[in-house]
């Protein structure tokens, strides 16, 4: 990775040191009082680190104002401010080589953390309470004689925001402690956050509403909490984990003994906080290196975001004895995770077609470490994206991984672009087949038209087009079509009704009898319905109920494909959009020789039974089903519908025709009747079925 540092080579020392200082300290402020991150944290950790190494080798050249002894930044002036009893100090760092397979090496800072600690207390092996360490926002509450008073930000350590207002709205902090005697004061400390799942409905809203969405979860959750506002605060959904607890604050006819930090969180649970369940006492390096290893296996599983686990020292003497350096305790540390999002180059970008005939744009970019594995591909998702971005070939970007998911283009480091950037473009056709591309009104994805021809979607096809709701070929499932396909045995459709017991017998799984079962199965299927065809053949937005509407109506292919969209648009339920992609479909010259090939190997459909699947009654109906039929399961009531080509909906509206209902029935027949939805029985159903009415 090129320039990982904001400044060049021929900088002095003394210009490198001012450089990182006044980046960090820009970086800082617009962290914790605007709540925004210009960088990834996992870059400022980076730059933090080389501006902390630079001032060691070179300490004449320190500024006063150093990000490395200062604690978060100075209050908003906003906020009235308070005093903090006792300083709110941050953590000191620790990382792990990832790119090592030796355990000494990969840990080497965590076992030095460690060894230091055992050799100032002058004992074997130090007990820890292992945390996560949550991605939020700090906070003190304080409590006078068990009620909840007031709640103050980090701020710069010493003084933070009094954003009391704020913080009792928050639904799981305790406004009253939840004990018979409790202290006369007492000073609570835990971090406020967003959970993921709310943060994903919290940005859904904004976006409905027209308003910005939040980045992060974290700088949602600091935005939140620093609102005038508090009806602001209270709308959104945060979340209080307490993980300290001020014994000092504890007076002293309390009757309350806390020996070690357990106990705290113990007793902090017995108050009524949230400590959550995932701390872990450690008796040695050995379980903080597997606590931290199941830790990074779980973190993307976790309702909530971290960043690394945090390790304190269990008992309270031992914590006391060896107090705090400059902005941080000795007896806690935070080790951080491997970099989630890092910096590279993208050397070029190329388009793949997924099974579904979805484009989809790669970034090839220089391989960088991301959160321990190798990165050399990021996807951009779609056009629109990339425009969004503004991505250009050539460009610096920050990309991200997340657990198993495929890495991404967080976005472009503008200031490191030069002349030889160059823009992207999508292809006007397919890059695997040729077919034309089209993209449906509202989608951003862009898709090829020949997914019967197209050879990256050729699997998806065939397996689409063999299953049971479809020909229905017994036997030819996913794995014997795969199995298929990377022997060169079928590369299509219609290549299914050209295998031969010989071609079969050859592959592993195959004997004889199997081997016959399958090309019968085969030739079973060539005398089939109209509709399971049309369904086979995988058009988007066709599914089962309309490719029994497209059967029943047009009766024949030469009359469906020729259809234009307004004669689609007549059929039941079919809008501009579905009749567009059946009329895309059939419009390709290669989807239309493939269907030609299938009938020409054999395929019958028939056109009356098709058409017998029609029922004035029934036929493009939405039916809802509720409570306990007396002679039917709902499931076999949902399949009488289906077969004459009615809707079985889940949730009654104002589109529905009948709520069919029985004992028990519930909120759906209370809803029916207030939207004023024919309600009928088992009996009343049955006579619709064999048109008694």
């Amino acid at each position: 990775m090129q320039n990982e540092l904001p400044f060049n080579e021929t900088m002095n020392i003394k210009e490198k040191i001012d450089t990182l200082t006044d980046d960090l300290i820009r970086y800082n402020f617009f962290y914790h009082s605007k709540d925004e991150s210009l960088i990834p944290d996992e870059v400022y950790d980076k730059l933090y680190r080389e501006l902390i190494n630079l001032e060691l080798e070179f300490p004449q050249y320190k500024r006063a104002d150093s990000p490395t002894t200062q604690v978060g930044y100075a209050p908003l002036l906003e906020f009235s401010q308070k005093k903090h009893n006792t300083p709110m100090l941050s953590l000191n760092n620790i990382f792990s080589a990832m790119d090592q397979t030796d355990v000494l090496i990969q840990h080497k800072e965590l076992i030095q953390f460690n060894k230091r600690l055992a050799d100032a207390l002058n004992i074997p092996e130090v007990s820890y309470v292992a945390t996560p360490k949550y991605d939020g926002v700090a906070i003190s509450l304080i409590y006078h004689n068990g009620v909840l008073t007031s709640g103050i930000t980090r701020g710069d350590g010493f003084i933070g925001e009094d954003v009391s207002l704020n913080i009792k709205t928050i639904n799981n902090i305790p406004k009253v402690l939840n004990v018979h005697t409790p202290p006369a004061l007492l000073e609570v400390r835990g971090e406020i956050l967003i959970k993921t799942a709310d943060f994903i409905q919290l940005n859904k809203n904004q976006e409905d509403l027209g308003l910005k969405v939040f980045a992060n979860p974290r700088n949602a959750a600091a935005g939140s909490l620093r609102q005038l506002d508090s009806n602001i605060t209270a709308s959104r959904p945060l979340h209080f984990f307490a993980y300290a607890l001020l014994l000092n604050k504890i007076n002293e006819n309390c009757a309350i003994k806390i020996n070690t930090y357990s106990e705290q969180l113990n007793f902090l649970q017995t108050l009524g906080f949230d400590v959550g369940s995932w701390y872990q006492i450690c008796h040695n390096q050995n379980e903080l290196i597997a606590y931290y290893e199941n830790m990074l296996l779980q973190r993307d599983l976790l309702p909530f975001g971290i960043d690394g686990v945090v390790y304190k020292v269990n008992n309270i003497t031992s914590q006391e004895k060896l107090g705090f350096v400059s902005r941080a305790p000795r007896f806690s540390i935070a080790h951080k995770f491997p970099a989630q999002i890092m910096e590279t180059q993208i050397i070029d970008i190329e388009v793949q077609v997924g099974r579904t005939g979805a484009l989809t744009p790669v970034a090839r970019v220089k391989p960088v470490s991301v959160g321990g594995v190798i990165v050399s591909n990021a996807t951009l998702h779609n056009q629109e994206e990339i425009q969004r971005k503004d991505i250009h070939i050539g460009d610096f970007v920050y990309v991200r991984r997340a657990g198993d998911v495929i890495p991404e283009i967080v976005n472009v480091i503008l200031e490191k672009r030069n002349e030889k950037v160059s823009k992207f473009k999508m292809p006007t056709l397919c890059p695997v087949c040729n077919s034309h591309l089209i993209q449906l009104e509202g989608e951003t994805i862009i898709r090829c038209s020949g997914g019967l021809f197209c050879s990256a979607q050729k699997k998806q096809a065939i397996i689409h087009f063999a299953s049971k709701l479809a020909i229905n070929i017994d036997g030819l499932g996913e794995k014997i079509v795969e199995q298929l396909v990377e022997n060169n045995l079928i590369h299509n459709i219609v290549d299914i009704y050209k295998l031969t017991e010989s071609n079969l017998i050859q592959l592993e799984r195959f004997g004889e009898k199997s081997a016959y079962n399958l090309i019968t199965a085969i030739n079973n299927s060539k005398n089939t319905q109209f509709n399971r065809l049309i369904y086979a053949l995988g058009i988007r937005h066709v599914g089962e109920a309309t490719a029994k509407d497209l059967a029943r109506t047009f009766g024949a292919f030469e009359t469906l494909m020729n259809a234009n969209t307004t004669e689609l648009m007549q059929v039941n339920d079919i809008g501009d959009i579905v009749a567009k992609s059946i009329v895309d479909f059939f419009s390709e010259e290669h989807n239309q020789n493939i269907i030609t090939q299938l009938l020409n190997c054999g395929i019958a459909y028939d056109i009356e039974a098709s058409k017998s699947n029609f029922n004035e009654n029934i036929t493009g109906k939405t039916f809802v089903i509720t409570g306990t039929l007396p002679n039917h399961s709902r499931d076999e009531v949902k399949s009488l519908i289906e077969n004459l080509s009615g809707k079985v909906s889940n949730s009654v509206s104002k589109k529905t025709h009948y709520v069919i209902a029985g004992a028990d029935a519930g909120s759906k027949l209370e809803k029916a009747t207030t939207l004023g939805v024919t309600i009928i029985d088992e009996e009343t159903f049955l006579k619709l079925i064999y048109s008694e009415l």
